[in-house]
């Protein structure tokens, strides 16, 4: 299997002024060193405390975020976000995001179909472009005349279903997961749940999926990182970092988890 998507040394400081005058700017670290292979056809999940650098290294390696140090590589060709927008309009027609909260992500003055197609205006990719909206709708649980409504006339769980539709409607390698389902509620989860790993089956993406929810990333994903304080800690098989951590830290991120049952009293 290939390496679609490469992070080598990956750091980020982030400068912030003393609350003093005179007094010098720190410099604290979101992200150190971190190493990532994405493999075609895999899909990877990144878990990790509230802080620990799991937004900010999925930022660097979409080309949002510049690195203070480090490189990226999609398929082999340089991500330097310092660049502008335009030299990395290449790499928006390979990947799409589907962020946390859906509602926020959503333009409420424009019709759903102006939403989920807006990408294939603005990359220029040709074809019937209405067939392809009404197309992707579908495919992701939803009514193709759906299009003509807007953003506050469904649920939470159909806007999300939306907000994937959107970033899978141009047909992207790779589709990233900056914890879309926390904002749902359980049994709203399992259902895009399960749609995104229907989805994964017809549309041919690979996946990154950053989680705070061990059982999704456990669902979804072949591998999985675990991250503290900017940090990898721990990388590997789903299975083999998930029932047997190695690390301390995974071990207590594991045992946070909370148990439904029977007291232990």
């Amino acid at each position: 299997m290939t390496t679609l998507l490469r992070g080598r040394a990956l750091t980020k400081r982030y400068r912030q002024r003393g609350r003093r005058l005179f007094e010098r700017a720190q410099w604290p670290t979101a992200l150190d060193d971190a190493d990532v292979d994405v493999r075609e056809g895999s899909a990877v999940g990144i878990i990790g405390e509230s802080g620990s650098g799991k937004s900010t290294l999925v930022r660097i390696l979409l080309g949002l975020d510049s690195p203070t140090s480090g490189t990226v590589e999609f398929d082999g060709r340089a991500v330097d976000a310092g660049a502008g927008a335009r030299s990395l309009h290449w790499l928006r027609r390979e990947t799409g995001i589907v962020f946390q909260d859906p509602y926020a992500s959503l333009d409420p003055r424009m019709s759903v179909g102006r939403i989920v197609g807006e990408p294939l205006w603005a990359l220029g990719i040709d074809g019937d472009r209405r067939a392809r909206v009404r197309e992707v709708l579908e495919s992701v649980g939803l009514e193709a005349d759906m299009a003509a409504r807007f953003p506050h006339e469904f649920s939470g769980g159909q806007r999300q279903r939306i907000a994937l539709a959107r970033a899978i409607v141009h047909r992207p390698r790779l589709l990233v997961g900056d914890e879309p389902l926390s904002a749902l509620d359980v049994t709203v989860r399992a259902q895009v749940l399960e749609l995104l790993r229907d989805l994964r089956r017809t549309e041919g993406f690979s996946l990154v999926m950053v989680s705070h929810d061990i059982g999704v990333v456990q669902s979804l994903c072949d591998e999985v990182i675990v991250m503290k304080d900017g940090r990898i800690v721990e990388e590997g098989p789903t299975e083999k970092v998930l029932l047997a951590p190695q690390v301390a830290y995974t071990r207590r991120l594991l045992a946070s988890i909370p148990v439904i049952g029977p007291s232990q009293t």
